[in-house]
């Protein structure tokens, strides 16, 4: 049996998840319940994803790297070799994901940034969407859907409420 891919990832009422200049600080203004159902989400993988600049921003904004209990891969182009919290991948995303989903495992929470997301997209390589809209439209920013994504059906799951965000719950049929 294949590993999943999760995407747990917070997105504006209008779709973006990060502001122009990659800014986060909108979503720590918003009153949300607890960690907005985070703990439950992140017990369920041992493995994470993500791309270089959304790396680079978790390195830069937080005081400690939060990841440490899990494997932790980093597709970049320009980064080699790994350190003591990810190894970086250069190789090509959907050969290296496939290989990933192979092997023996929890699930694999694909975290983002938008330029990877793309290639999963196109790829339909996620398994199950957890989208946390928050109460805001941002008018630019990065996209979470980029133009000419496949079609992709899913089944909605489950609805969470977590103060003023909602988490809407998605498999891929």
């Amino acid at each position: 049996m294949s590993r999943e891919i999760v995407l747990f990832i917070a997105a504006s009422l209008d779709g973006y998840i990060a502001k122009e200049d990659d800014d986060l600080q909108w979503l720590m203004e918003t009153e949300g319940e607890g960690d907005n159902g985070y703990t439950e989400m992140y017990e369920t993988i041992d493995t994470i994803i993500m791309g270089k600049r959304t790396y680079d921003y978790v390195v830069e904004h937080m005081e400690t790297f939060p990841y440490v209990d899990k494997k932790c891969y980093v597709f970049s182009n320009s980064e080699k070799g790994s350190n003591e919290y990810v190894e970086f991948v250069s190789e090509d995303i959907v050969e290296f994901t496939k290989r990933l989903k192979a092997q023996k495992g929890s699930k694999i929470w694909m975290v983002g940034g938008g330029s990877l997301l793309r290639e999963f997209f196109k790829n339909n390589l996620i398994d199950e969407y957890v989208v946390t809209i928050t109460p805001h439209i941002l008018g630019s920013g990065v996209p979470l859907f980029q133009d000419k994504n496949p079609e992709i059906n899913l089944t909605l799951t489950d609805t969470k409420r977590f103060g003023q965000f909602v988490n809407l719950y998605y498999k891929v049929r």
